[in-house]
């Protein structure tokens, strides 16, 4: 073993020192790894930041020492870096000669939790054709309030999920704002006079521009893309419970940057303690 010393420069001592580190190096890499997938497993689309803020803990009671960049660099080297993917469908129709509300959020500071419910249908990818996602999100926390998935885009795809949204708040507010796009469901009597009944007052975009409905677009793609709903699933009975998991998940897990790194539930809950930035911040 001699000529692997000299060929190294080091002496036997700093040879074998070397070795235990690299062997040390590599369990702590073992235990990052499965503290990642664990992560990954309910979140599979977290990138590297996050991903530290939820590891940290664990990091410190495992005596490792490693910075987020030092994270990066051992997700990069075994390949586990997020790749960004965007794919568009269109499930608007506003081709429709009902009332459409004028924009209330326009200009509107959001600034505690159920002041502005924002609305949305989204596709979901089924073998042999598509299901649809309606979607209700409290604007100031990002959590999602009610939800309904289906085979199809009628009016009940929205009332329901906006049924779901209503038995879950848990303020006094009244005349909560209800912002949607001018999509044929949102605008027609059936649904505003279902909405206005709760003391909802109606809000919709004025064109059709997802920087108008910016909330809505960006949970559309981290539910899609951050926890695979992008993906075709077997059926529609699958894709239910799939919804209602990502859901549980996203509201009480799932960290946003416009939230300080904190989830939706947690805000949601304390809104009054901090004030955190209003709906037109596309960073979620």
């Amino acid at each position: 073993m001699k000529w692997v010393y000299q060929c190294f420069g080091i002496s036997k001592q700093a040879y074998y020192q070397r070795l235990k580190n690299n062997s040390v190096k590599e369990k702590q890499h073992k235990i990052v790894l499965e503290l990642i997938r664990n992560v990954r497993h309910r979140m599979p689309k977290t990138g590297v930041k996050k991903l530290y803020k939820h590891i940290k803990d664990d990091l410190v009671k495992n005596d490792i020492k490693m910075g987020r960049d030092a994270l990066f660099d051992l997700l990069r080297s075994y390949g586990l870096l997020v790749k960004k993917t965007k794919r568009f469908h269109i499930t608007t129709d506003s081709n429709h000669f009902f009332y459409k509300s004028p924009n209330l959020i326009k200009e509107l500071e959001i600034t505690h939790a159920e002041q502005v419910l924002v609305c949305d249908i989204t596709y979901i990818k089924i073998d042999g054709g598509h299901a649809y996602l309606a979607l209700v999100t409290d604007a100031y926390s990002k959590k999602l309030l009610g939800w309904r998935l289906d085979d199809n885009m009628r009016v009940t795809l929205v009332k329901e999920a906006l049924e779901m949204a209503y038995k879950n708040l848990i303020y006094n507010h009244k005349h909560i704002i209800h912002h949607s796009d001018r999509g044929i469901q949102y605008c027609c009597p059936d649904y505003s006079e279902y909405a206005e009944k709760r003391n909802f007052i109606l809000s919709t975009t004025q064109q059709y521009d997802p920087y108008e409905n910016a909330i809505a677009e960006r949970i559309n793609g981290i539910l899609k893309y951050e926890f695979g709903l992008i993906n075709t699933i077997k059926n529609i009975e699958i894709a239910q419970k799939m919804v209602k998991q990502t859901v549980e998940v996203y509201n009480n897990e799932r960290l946003h940057w416009s939230l300080d790194l904190k989830t939706p539930q947690e805000v949601h809950l304390n809104y009054d303690k901090q004030t955190y930035k209003s709906y037109k911040r596309k960073t979620a």
